[in-house]
């Protein structure tokens, strides 16, 4: 596993397959925003999100849809919103064809092609992500300061 210093995410031990879709959920909607606001807002987002039930989210009704983009518990970007429902009903057929969420995370070579995947699979899921994503929960990544240089990035102050 992947050490990091400074502020490394904490990891959880996924559980059921809402827990995968908050921790991808939590990487759509620090794309581009602050994670010091997503934080802010989490528990309303979870609330919001039904605890991020998969079955209950991936059910969310176009009219639904409208009140969250009105509610100002959440981040009410409609696309990262739609792209959560969307993102759910993948995460449940995935899991459906698999057997669970993580033997899908693992049927893939390495870190590359599952990252390769997933960006095919989830809207709003970049290199970063993704990064983020499977570090949270728990599956193999590498060093973060050589995947940082692998992309072409320089590394956060702190990290």
């Amino acid at each position: 596993m992947a050490k990091t210093e400074g502020h490394a995410p904490k990891q959880i031990k996924p559980k059921v397959l809402g827990d995968y879709l908050e921790v991808m959920s939590k990487s759509v909607f620090q794309t581009g925003i602050s994670w010091q606001v997503v934080e802010k807002k989490w528990p309303g987002t979870r609330e919001a999100f039904k605890g991020f039930d998969a079955v209950k989210v991936s059910m969310l009704s176009p009219a639904q849809v409208d009140a969250l983009t009105n509610d100002t518990r959440i981040i009410r970007n409609r696309r990262k919103i739609e792209s959560i429902i969307g993102n759910a009903q993948n995460m449940l057929a995935l899991e459906k064809q698999h057997g669970t969420f993580q033997k899908y995370l693992r049927s893939h070579k390495d870190f590359e092609a599952t990252v390769k995947d997933l960006r095919k699979n989830f809207k709003f899921l970049g290199d970063a992500g993704s990064y983020h994503f499977l570090y949270v929960v728990g599956e193999k990544v590498p060093e973060y300061s050589e995947w940082c240089e692998a992309h072409g990035m320089t590394r956060p102050k702190g990290m």
